[in-house]
């Protein structure tokens, strides 16, 4: 019998508190297992912090129960295990099992080439946010503290800052699906969905209302 210790991981703190992102991935964690025969899971493990951070005392937990368990690590998405390819290397190299359910089949040159490429995208991302946030402060506009307490987070102003960071993740990936041919809603929609990009909720469903939400608080 195989056994599995499944890590779920948020980005933020807002999204720890309401529990979004957290159901989508333990949803695609389940519909994995259904796939695997006789199979445990150990203990599912959960953490609220950024992939750009190399200090998650969880997953540090979870890699440690593995290794003396011999147990292997699951992961509704690689993404949510990393998008750091060192650290993939380093994993690698330890003799650590690990899986993710969206791609279970992947090679370790796929792996290396997945991670990889999500690390380009983190590093564009991140260099787009900062130049809007820039622009933003240019223009007066008042910016949430990214250190508010979990209180304060639920305030409509930290929301409405997180709801502005996320319009300025996906409209660029909005405009690229665009460029390649695909003008209607549903079909972004679609688009959105195949390339793993989670909505402002958390699912990787989208529907063509949520892309018009999207859109149309953006212009």
């Amino acid at each position: 019998m195989k056994s599995f210790v499944t890590y779920l991981r948020v980005s933020t703190s807002l999204q720890g508190i309401e529990g979004l992102g957290i159901e989508a991935q333990r949803t695609a964690v389940s519909s994995f297992l259904k796939t695997q025969g006789e199979s445990v899971v150990v203990r599912e493990m959960v953490e609220v912090e950024s992939g750009k951070n190399g200090d998650r005392p969880v997953l540090a937990e979870a890699l440690e129960l593995c290794r003396k368990g011999n147990h292997t690590l699951l992961v509704a998405k690689l993404d949510r295990l990393t998008r750091d390819l060192f650290f993939v290397c380093q994993l690698q190299k330890s003799g650590t099992d690990f899986v993710a359910a969206d791609n279970p089949h992947a090679t370790p040159l796929m792996i290396h080439l997945l991670v990889a490429f999500a690390q380009f995208e983190r590093e564009q991302i991140s260099s787009r946010t900062k130049a809007a946030l820039r622009a933003a402060k240019s223009r007066g506009q008042r910016l949430g503290n990214p250190n508010l307490s979990d209180a304060r987070l639920r305030s409509s102003e930290a929301k409405r800052a997180q709801a502005a960071l996320f319009r300025t993740r996906v409209l660029p990936i909005v405009d690229q699906i665009k460029a390649a041919g695909v003008s209607s809603l549903s079909g972004i929609a679609k688009a959105l969905s195949a390339r793993g990009i989670a909505t402002a909720y958390g699912s990787e469903k989208w529907s063509a209302q949520a892309v018009k939400n999207l859109t149309t608080l953006a212009s």
